[in-house]
């Protein structure tokens, strides 16, 4: 078999696989209702504990790192309330998700932060302040997940809107953002900025720290950056976005992509876009930036365990749960139509479209109602369940290693932390096994971005990345390095 690029299985060596943890500072998260089973404790989200645990848990194992999910509003499409998500715990209530990193980064020494924050509705000045601070704080160990936000609900909390401003739009601002946050975090100031003279009695170079004075369409930022130069200058950056804009923005901006389908088929082609349009349009090698594909595994020792296990966990789904996060990820409100309606034949064409790409590798003849939606997405969310053996699963995970060409995965819970522990225990021995996953940090107490690209030394971004043409380095007068205008 070969992948879009041409390569076959038999020419391209083996990956070593990027493992996250994927979680979100709530009860279920992927997996509405689950937080009902005798076995699961997600809902001590709320408890610093509850996330030191977990990360100490997945150094131990020697994860990549925490994927921090976050959302500003509630899911409010369904039935047009917010009363289904409330009641089922769909991602409701959700806590700010940077104010615990600190602490589970104080507990453990390589694991890395991948934390969620939208341009959309925070002033760049201050998100640099927080994201500089978190960073300096785990030594280097902070990713930022880029979005834009897709709540309505948020949008009418935060900015004052009845809507969001519209996709293309929020790209746009993105864009921008992200030039105004790279002159904060590598432009202000000089890598060597700081100097701590106690005899001269100088603190920071005044010859090296600048304004930025930045005016743009969206914002109007002129500096200096109010926080010292952090170990990895830039956080790792991380991206979701399969859209035109969003495909145009990973592949300039992303150093790792996040996508979640429920076959691999479904987003191969994406992937292989943004690569391409990485090398021909913003001369980045596209195999750099690294895929990571949302997937819930639920494992046994033998076949028969692991389906008795999704048995189990599906007595705890929540339909309504389900439904409202479907119809916050798509806009659209399934209580509308009937509960044996096939959603294929209805007058919406979005409603028909969103659900063939749903059914598209189901089973011939199989009946798509709101119900089959709700089940298909109750557990793992928007992205496959692989069932069974270790052996299964990391068969499962090698065909989208071979079909998608990803290069690691996100890990979603059924069962918190229970899901975690039996790919701790199952999972990776056998992906350990196939030469799939390392058995130590490449660079332990490293950085993020040190330990992602398995390269010690890698604190910034690579030379090949935008941000790199921002960095003011020590030693360069200010005269010779004009902060980028691009």
């Amino acid at each position: 078999m070969s992948n879009l690029t041409g390569e076959s299985d038999q020419t391209r060596p083996k990956k070593k696989l990027i493992i996250n943890a994927f979680v979100e500072m709530c009860s279920g998260h992927q997996s509405p209702g689950l937080w009902r089973h005798p076995s699961d404790q997600s809902h001590n989200f709320t408890s610093v504990q509850h996330w030191v645990e977990l990360a100490q848990l997945l150094e131990s194992a020697h994860f990549h790192g925490i994927f921090i999910a976050d959302v500003l509003g509630g899911y409010d499409v369904y039935r047009d309330s917010l009363s289904p998500a409330i009641v089922s715990g769909a991602q409701w209530p959700v806590h700010e998700p940077l104010s615990v990193v600190p602490a589970m980064a104080a507990a453990t020494k390589s694991l890395g932060f991948g934390v969620t924050v939208s341009t959309s509705y925070e002033a760049p000045y201050h998100l640099h302040r927080r994201l500089a601070t978190v960073d300096h704080l785990t030594n280097g160990r902070l990713g930022w997940n880029i979005v834009t936000s897709y709540l309505d609900s948020a949008a009418r909390n935060i900015a004052g809107r009845e809507k969001q401003v519209a996709h293309d739009e929020r790209y746009e601002q993105a864009e921008e953002y992200l030039r105004v946050m790279y002159k904060l975090f590598a432009s202000s100031w000089r890598d060597d900025a700081v100097v701590l003279d106690r005899e001269s009695g100088v603190y920071t170079d005044p010859e090296a720290v600048r304004q930025i004075n930045h005016e743009g369409k969206f914002f109007s930022v002129p500096g200096p950056a109010i926080v010292q130069p952090t170990p990895q200058r830039v956080p790792l950056l991380l991206q979701a976005g399969t859209s035109k804009a969003g495909k145009l923005f990973a592949a300039q901006h992303a150093e790792a992509i996040f996508v979640s389908a429920h076959a691999p088929q479904v987003c191969a082609k994406n992937i292989a876009e943004v690569r391409q349009l990485a090398r021909e349009k913003y001369g980045r090698d596209g195999n750099k930036i690294k895929v990571l594909s949302l997937v819930t595994p639920i494992l046994g020792r033998t076949e028969e365990e692991a389906k008795e296990k999704l048995t189990d966990y599906r007595k705890y789904a929540s339909t309504e749960g389900a439904l409202a996060l479907f119809g916050g990820w798509t806009g659209m409100d399934l209580s509308k139509y009937g509960d044996d309606e096939e959603l294929r034949e209805v007058e919406s064409n979005a409603v028909r479209s969103t659900v063939d790409a749903y059914a598209r590798f189901s089973p011939p003849g199989s009946k798509w109602t709101k119900h089959t939606v709700a089940e298909h997405v109750a557990i793992g969310g928007n992205g496959p369940i692989i069932v069974g053996t270790p052996e299964q699963v990391a068969d499962g995970l090698e065909a989208w290693i071979s079909e998608a060409d990803v290069d690691g995965f996100n890990f979603a819970y059924a069962l918190f932390p229970q899901s975690f522990q039996d790919i701790i225990d199952l999972l990776l021995p056998e992906l350990r096994k196939r030469g799939l996953f390392w058995d130590d940090y490449a660079v332990p107490g490293g950085t993020y971005r040190e330990n992602f690209y398995g390269a010690e030394g890698q604190k910034h971004p690579l030379d090949e990345h935008i941000a790199s043409k921002y960095q003011w380095k020590a030693g360069v007068a200010a005269e010779e390095h004009k902060i980028p205008e691009l």
